[in-house]
C-alpha cells in the first residue's frame, strides 16, 4: 500500500518555498564544497570522500556523499579541482547530484600570507519521482480509503538540469583563516514546471578560526606523522541561505595522530523566533600514515527534533594527501592553518 505522505508538494516541486543545500559538519573535511578558495590549499594532491547519514531513525531519510581531487600547482601558485556531490531524499525520493570543476589562485601579501581566490562552474541534475506519492485529493474523508487519480497534472519522474557557478575569497597566514564564498550565484531556476521559475537561493558563508601551536614552538608537519605535534584551533562557520541560517563554533585539538573536536550548532543570540539549538557535534579523527586521514562524528540534536528519536547524524571522511609533479615543492609544508575535519 502506497504510503499516506502529508507535504507541501510546491516546496518539492520548487514552484514556491526554498531548497537548502546538504550540510557536512565535518566542513574542513570537504573543502572544495566549503570554499572554492580552498581549492589546492594544503598545496599537496589530495583526494577525499564524505558520507552523512541524517536522521537515520525515521522512516524517510536524507544522505549526501561527496567526493573530490584538488591539486596545487607551484609554478602557477593555483589550484585546480574536481567535485562530485549527491543528496538523496527517501520522502519523495528527490536526489540533487552535482560535478563541479574549480580553481584558485594564491597571491602573496607577506611573509606567510595570502590571499586566495577561487571559483567553480558546476553542472546540476534535480531528480524526483512521484509515483508512490498520495495527494489530500486523493483520500475520501469519510472511509479514509485512496483513489486512483490525484488530479494532478504530473509525470511520475521528473528532471531538472541547469548549470551553476560558485565564488570564494581565503585570507591565511601561519596562525589564523578568514573566508567568505558565494554559492549558486546566478541563483538558477530549479523548478520542475515547465514555464514556472523558482530560484535556487544564493547561499552565502563566512568562516575563520585561529589556531595555537601548544608544542613549545617546534612546528611539526601535520602530513609527516611525526610526533611531538600539539595543537589547539578554534573556529567558526557562518552560513545563510534564503530564510535559513546557521552558525557552527567549535573547537579541535590536535595531538598527532589525534585529533579531538567538539561544536555546536545553533543561533543562541535570541531574537523574535527566539533561540534555536540545533545539535552538538563530536567528533575523532586519526592519520593513519603515509598521508591517509580519517574521522567520524556525530550530531547530537538538542532541538525540539529530539523529542522525534531522530537518532542525530552519522558522517565518515576519508582523505589521502601527498606531494606529486612537481619536485619543487618537496619538503614545504602547507602555509594553510586551517582545521583538519
Amino acid at each position: 500500500m502506497k504510503k499516506v505522505v502529508v507535504i507541501l508538494i510546491l516546496v518539492l516541486l520548487g514552484s514556491q518555498g526554498y531548497s537548502q543545500d546538504a550540510q557536512y559538519s565535518q566542513f574542513y573535511a570537504a573543502p572544495i564544497y566549503l570554499n572554492p578558495a580552498m581549492t589546492g590549499s594544503t598545496e599537496m594532491t589530495q583526494i577525499g570522500v564524505n558520507f552523512r547519514n541524517q536522521w537515520p531513525g525515521l522512516d524517510q531519510s536524507i544522505t549526501s556523499y561527496s567526493a573530490y581531487a584538488d591539486h596545487y600547482i607551484f609554478g602557477a601558485n593555483s589550484g585546480i579541482g574536481l567535485i562530485v556531490n549527491r543528496s538523496e531524499q527517501s520522502m519523495a525520493s528527490l536526489s540533487v547530484s552535482e560535478v563541479g570543476l574549480s580553481y584558485s589562485y594564491r597571491a602573496r601579501l607577506g611573509f606567510r600570507s595570502f590571499l586566495r581566490f577561487g571559483g567553480q562552474v558546476s553542472y546540476m541534475d534535480r531528480d524526483a519521482y512521484f509515483g508512490n506519492m498520495v495527494f489530500g485529493s486523493q483520500i475520501d474523508d469519510q472511509s479514509g480509503t485512496i483513489g486512483d487519480f490525484s488530479g494532478e497534472n504530473l509525470a511520475q519522474d521528473l528532471r531538472h538540469q541547469f548549470a551553476d557557478y560558485s565564488f570564494g575569497v581565503l585570507y591565511n597566514n601561519e596562525h589564523a583563516w578568514f573566508g567568505v564564498s558565494a554559492h549558486h550565484i546566478t541563483q538558477p531556476n530549479i523548478s520542475f514546471l515547465e514555464g514556472d521559475f523558482s530560484k535556487l537561493p544564493m547561499k552565502l558563508s563566512a568562516h575563520g578560526g585561529v589556531k595555537f601551536d601548544l608544542s613549545g614552538g617546534a612546528f611539526k608537519s601535520y602530513y609527516n606523522q611525526t610526533s611531538g605535534v600539539k595543537e589547539l584551533a578554534l573556529a567558526f562557520n557562518y552560513k545563510n541561505q534564503g530564510p535559513f541560517q546557521q552558525l557552527d563554533l567549535g573547537a579541535q585539538l590536535n595531538i598527532q595522530p589525534l585529533v579531538l573536536g567538539l561544536w555546536y550548532r545553533g543561533l543562541p543570540i535570541s531574537d523574535e523566533m527566539g533561540t534555536n539549538h540545533e545539535s552538538l557535534v563530536s567528533l575523532v579523527g586519526i592519520s593513519l600514515g603515509g598521508g591517509l586521514s580519517v574521522g567520524y562524528s556525530y550530531d547530537y540534536v538538542v532541538s525540539s527534533l529530539a523529542s522525534a528519536n531522530v537518532s542525530g547524524a552519522h558522517e565518515i571522511s576519508i582523505r589521502f594527501s601527498f606531494l606529486a609533479g612537481d619536485s619543487d615543492g618537496a619538503g614545504r609544508k602547507s602555509s594553510m592553518p586551517c582545521f583538519k575535519y
